[in-house]
């Protein structure tokens, strides 16, 4: 069962990279929606990835620093909207 579960693992790090490779591929479009958009993918991504390598090695510090990566990324990114929006 051990095996299994980190063989997802693992299948979930290679999606993760396929998507950072897709957000690249995004971020070729010329708008600050796109970079926005490319921005927040690749903090969740960072974070995502953080989590996954920190349970795979039991390493609870990566815990502690993807969480506030994706709580922050998500207030930077409603903040820049916002900021955005006013002009």
């Amino acid at each position: 069962m051990m095996e299994l579960l980190l063989i997802s693992h693992y299948i979930l790090i290679i999606a993760l990279v396929i998507f950072m490779f897709a957000a690249i591929r995004m971020a070729t479009h010329r708008s600050i929606a796109m970079g926005l958009i490319v921005s927040s993918a690749f903090s969740f991504t960072v974070a995502l990835l953080l989590l996954i390598v920190g349970e795979i090695h039991n390493i609870g510090f990566y815990r502690d620093i993807s969480l506030p990566l994706i709580i922050l990324g998500f207030v930077g990114t409603i903040a820049f909207s916002v900021a955005i929006r006013r002009d």
